[in-house]
């Protein structure tokens, strides 16, 4: 019984990528990827990416459901969301209405949108940095001088030995 062509792809396929594993792992890559990934930054970038990710769910509710109502109301009715140019000339009651004739649309609104709420979120990270140092203990500065150049050192050794030969 022949296998199919699905199954001999299969097969070929975990052949080569066990193959290409023991390649990495002979080269060290696999203990050197974990060496990097235990590091304690890449784990401190991870927990900040996650944090930031959530917190920008927040910031973009925030900006979609309460500061941008706000706003249409202090601007008569106008909702940013439907600022847009058809590039096709034609007029549509909504973006919706543009989409659904396949009109390419420049959102302009949208990106109004986009660029309020990285103000708010560049804004609130602003603040929580700031709140942050100040409960951070100042780190004490220790001055230290540097030591003399090669140039100032061959100077010193000349003038030691002048010094012991009066």
């Amino acid at each position: 019984m022949l296998a199919s062509d699905a199954e001999i792809s299969i097969f070929t396929r975990l052949y080569l990528f066990s193959l290409i594993f023991k390649h990495f792992q002979n080269m060290g890559f696999v203990s050197e990827f974990k060496e990097f990934i235990s590091k304690g930054n890449v784990l401190d970038l991870a927990v900040g990416v996650i944090i930031g990710g959530a917190f920008g769910k927040i910031v973009t509710s925030l900006t979609d459901d309460i500061l941008m109502p706000v706003l249409t109301l202090m601007t008569g009715g106008l909702d940013f969301k439907e600022w847009y140019l058809a590039l096709d000339g034609n007029t549509y009651n909504s973006l919706k209405a543009a989409q659904d004739a396949k009109a390419a649309t420049i959102n302009y609104g949208l990106f109004l949108n986009a660029v309020i709420t990285f103000l708010l979120m560049a804004f609130a990270i602003f603040w929580i940095v700031k709140l942050a140092n100040r409960f951070k203990k100042p780190q004490e500065v220790v001055v230290t001088e540097p030591g003399p150049t090669k140039d100032q050192a061959l100077l010193i050794e000349i003038r030691d030995a002048l010094r012991s030969r009066a």
